[in-house]
């Protein structure tokens, strides 16, 4: 986790430049392909994660409710971008990968409670909302 942390951060930076971007006078940075890599990795760990059926709470271990905390960041920073896509042109790839960021910490701290052996907590008063595409047909 800790070099896609890194490669995340420099990701961000590109977001964070092309919201910067007046009129679209320079290239943009944010990619596709980042968006893809995201994606990938959210596959990837809610296949290591235990199935999910309920509605869970952010925590468990430490490490997992930072990752949560990071995932709160990331929806509050999504809904300012979707106020500016409304003022100005944007980047639409930034907003495309906030979102799948904002999963990919959802994945992330799924996945680290997993390898440690912690639990996630589920809401009490959740029905069950997650059920495999299998049984849903």
């Amino acid at each position: 986790l800790v070099v896609k942390s890194q490669k995340i951060q420099h990701e961000l930076f590109d977001c964070g430049g092309d919201l910067a971007i007046v009129n679209g006078k320079l290239p943009y940075k944010a990619t596709e392909e980042m968006v893809a890599f995201l994606e990938q990795r959210i596959d990837a760990y809610v296949q290591e994660a235990p199935p999910l059926e309920k509605f869970i709470l952010p925590g468990g271990s430490k490490a997992a409710a930072a990752l949560h905390l990071a995932r709160t960041v990331i929806r509050r920073a999504e809904r300012c971008i979707v106020s500016l896509q409304k003022a100005e042109p944007i980047n639409d790839v930034v907003l495309k990968y906030m979102n799948r960021l904002s999963d990919y910490l959802f994945a992330a701290a799924r996945v680290v409670n997993a390898r440690l052996g912690v639990k996630d907590v589920e809401y009490e008063r959740s029905a069950i909302v997650f059920r495999d595409k299998e049984e849903k047909q």
